[in-house]
This record gives structure tokens, sequence and C-alpha cells, in this order.
């Protein structure tokens, strides 16, 4: 698809926020991507429209079942140049997890596409500063009317853009206090743990809250049938570093395959860091900590790309991690991520895709 999409102009344009105040999630622009689906039609009607409260039935299945997924991504602006990192891997995993929900699939290529051109349309909302970007969020909900517990017939999929400040405030990197979630689970292998579903976050908050009250920034998950191996944190993917090799669990269908943590693996290899992906248990890193052989642990995911971890509590049991200090290879890990990100580093993977102008 190559052809220019319909736009159906607002009349008038929003007053853009503060670029020393966004945050994250608070502002949103003036347009966003919309793309309908039926079971005559399959996906059609994909425009770019202006950004605004939207008419649903009631008795819309997503409402009622839970046929919802999303995703996120960033672009970022450098020398006046706009880029996504990464777009069609966050397609595939669209995919993916409208697949895992019998929710229909769409075509990469054509979302793509009308993402590049949404965001030329809004090219002027992305932010330039240090460590902010333009996050995207699509999201597909099934809109059928009807109280059955069923693949719903109809569904919507909207991409809406959000200008975003940078995750710490400042170029230095904050690490977090983690807690151990030793009762609730975040997924099973069989569940829908590896698709980006609604759902998913839902069940998390309950344990997130309680964390908070007792003064952690994130939840570690431990794997839903033993409690005993490590799976994600928070809403990230998690690294060890063991001796100077990195370690993360392996991908076992309960842990989601983020994009980032894909890319930190591939970059980590390329700087020449020894990689493991295996079952990692709650049990060898303590005891890892206790040796002195865990040197650094950090988390990534989109909005962070790369997040330290200073403490982790466990039971009784509370380690402090490299002097609660960002360990160097965290550090460089995040600092060739974020500079092949913006532009300012060399790209040998191309995983920037320019956004040109229509």
């Amino acid at each position: 698809m190559s052809e220019k999409i319909e736009i159906v102009q607002r009349e008038n344009l929003k007053e853009k926020p503060d670029p020393s105040d966004l945050g994250f999630g608070k502002y949103f622009t003036d347009y966003m991507l919309s793309f309908d689906y039926d079971l005559d039609q399959g996906w059609h009607d994909l425009k770019i429209v202006p950004y605004g409260p939207i008419e649903i039935s009631p008795a819309a299945q997503a409402l009622h079942y839970g046929q919802a997924v999303f995703e996120g991504l960033k672009a970022y602006k450098h020398n006046g140049e706009v880029v996504l990192f990464r777009p069609d891997e966050n397609f595939k995993r669209i995919n993916n997890s409208l697949s895992r929900l019998d929710m229909p699939k769409v075509d990469e290529e054509v979302l793509l596409e009308g993402l590049k051109q949404l965001i030329d349309k809004e090219r002027d909302w992305v932010p330039e500063g240090e460590g902010q970007s333009l996050y995207i969020r699509p999201y597909v909900f099934a809109t059928e009317g009807m109280l059955g517990v069923r693949p719903s017939y109809s569904y919507k999929l909207l991409i809406i853009l959000s200008p975003s400040g940078s995750y710490y405030g400042g170029e230095s990197l904050n690490p977090t206090k983690i807690y151990v979630e030793d009762e609730y689970v975040r997924a099973v292998r069989g569940g829908v743990g590896h698709a980006k579903v609604a759902g998913n976050y839902a069940a998390s908050l309950k344990a997130q809250t309680n964390a908070s009250k007792l003064g952690y920034d994130q939840v570690l998950w431990l794997d839903g049938v033993e409690q005993k191996y490590i799976e994600e944190v928070g809403s990230m993917n998690i690294f060890f570093v063991e001796n100077g090799t990195i370690v993360t669990p392996e991908l076992n269908g309960s842990i989601l395959p983020g994009i980032t943590r894909k890319s930190v693996i591939e970059l980590a290899q390329q700087l020449g860091y020894d990689v493991e992906e295996r079952r990692v248990s709650i049990d060898e890193l303590i005891e890892s900590h206790r040796k002195g052989e865990l040197d650094e642990v950090f988390g990534t995911g989109t909005a962070a790309v790369i997040s330290p971890v200073g403490q982790l509590k466990y039971g009784e049991e509370e380690i402090v991690i490299n002097s609660n200090k960002t360990g160097a290879i965290t550090q460089k890990l995040y600092d060739n991520y974020v500079g092949i990100q913006s532009g300012k580093l060399d790209d040998p993977q191309n995983w920037r895709v320019v956004v040109p102008k229509y």
C-alpha cells in the first residue's frame, strides 16, 4: 500500500503541551488512525480521524469478555528526521496477540503504512528533547453488541499518539526497588502470558498496589506452576548479569516476547557479551548474590528501555545489587540502545525506519 489514505480534518488544532512537563500518557495528538472490521468486509475503512471520544455499544464484547489487545512503540526526532524503531516487530506481535484471542489478524504492511502517514501528519508533535519521544499505542477491541461467549463479529483498531518525556527525568538511570510476588501470579503456560492482552495488566494491579504500599517500585513475577522460576518484572522483561554473563529467563509461553528484550539480546551479543536464555530460579538468584556473583539486574521495556534494579526483597531476604548503583554493563547497553534509537549512533541492523513526508 502506498497511496495516501483518507484524512478527516478537525476544525481546531490543540495547543501543544510544555515540552518540559510531558510525563507519560497525559497528552494526545490531534489525530488518530482508525480501522474497522466486520465479517462481510474484513478490515476496511482505514483513515486518519480527529482524536476524540468514540461511540460503543454497552454490550460490546470487549467490555464483557475481554477481547482486547494492544501494542506500544515510539517515534523519535533527530536533526529534523522522524524515525520508528523496529515497528515491524510490534505488528508481528499484535497479530500473535490477535490470534491468541481468536481475533482477525491485520495486514502488517498496510498498518505500518497507515502509521507512517499518521505520524507524518503529526510530526510537529514529536518532541526533540533528551530522552523524549512520541509514544504510539495501537490497540484492537471487540465492538459487537451481543452478550454471547464467542468471538465478536466486529472489531475496531485505533492508533493514538502521546508525546512523552524522559522516563528518568534526566540523563542518569535510577535503580528501582522490586518486590518478589509470592502470592499472585501473572500468567501460566497455555494461557495468554505470551500475548499483549489488556487482561494481563488488569490482573497485575493488585500485586503492584501491594508492593507500592510496602515502598517498592515494581513486582517481580514468579512462574504460575511452582512459583520458583523468575518470569518478568512489572510490565518488563528481566535480565541478570552473573560473573559478566548476561542471563534472562527463556521464553516459555507465559513470558511476553518483548521487542526491547529481543533487541537488547542482539545488541549485547554484538558488543561481545555472552548471553544465556534459560530458566532462572529465585533461589539461584539469592545464592548468586550471597556468593558475590550477581553483578547487575535490569528490566527492559518500551517506556524505560532499560531500568536498573538496585534492591530486591523476597520473603525475609532483602538484597542490594551493585551498591544500589547502575552497573557498567547496564549503562553501556542503555547508551548504545538509545543512541541507535535517536540516530546519534550508527544503525548496522537497520532497526530505524524513517517516516517519509507524504
